[in-house]
């Protein structure tokens, strides 16, 4: 073979080092930091917080749930919070009513969907998705006054 044929192999030599430091400079940058917004509720979200006798039986329960909510966490930790939202209820006398907040929250609290009540809807970044909080993340979420 001529020496010329082998000038494409000595541009690839000549460019992969500095190709590989613009990898590894961009790679290595650090992460932006996790952001969270601050906690609001709309209570029952899309459901009475009570009674027409009593307004309010439940709404703390659906507080509760809301900020467990806000934070996120893994799929388990999704779970634990709905149930303690049903058992809420239940403990207020509604069972039924438990029953069916229950179903609505399990159908429509998915991280998968762009809800203001989704799992982690505090953190901006979207879809969240199920995974534990980082100890940075729980860092934030205690600074905020939220954290439980």
């Amino acid at each position: 073979m001529k020496p010329s044929s082998f000038a494409p192999l000595r541009l690839c030599a000549k460019l992969s080092i500095p190709i590989l430091a613009v990898f590894l400079v961009a790679c290595c940058q650090p992460a932006n930091p996790p952001q969270l917004a601050p906690f609001v509720s709309d209570g029952c979200s899309c459901f009475p917080e009570g009674t027409p006798d009593v307004p309010d039986l439940w709404e703390r329960h659906c507080l509760d749930h809301d900020r467990t909510y806000w934070q996120g966490g893994t799929r388990h930790e999704r779970k634990q919070a709905d149930l303690k939202l049903r058992e809420g209820i239940r403990s207020e006398g509604k069972p039924l009513t438990a029953n069916l907040v229950y179903a609505g929250v399990r159908i429509g609290g998915t991280p998968w969907l762009p809800t203001p009540w989704r799992w982690g809807f505090g953190w901006k970044k979207f879809p969240r998705r199920y995974r534990e909080l980082s100890g940075e993340e729980r860092r934030i979420i205690c600074e905020s006054g939220n954290g439980d």
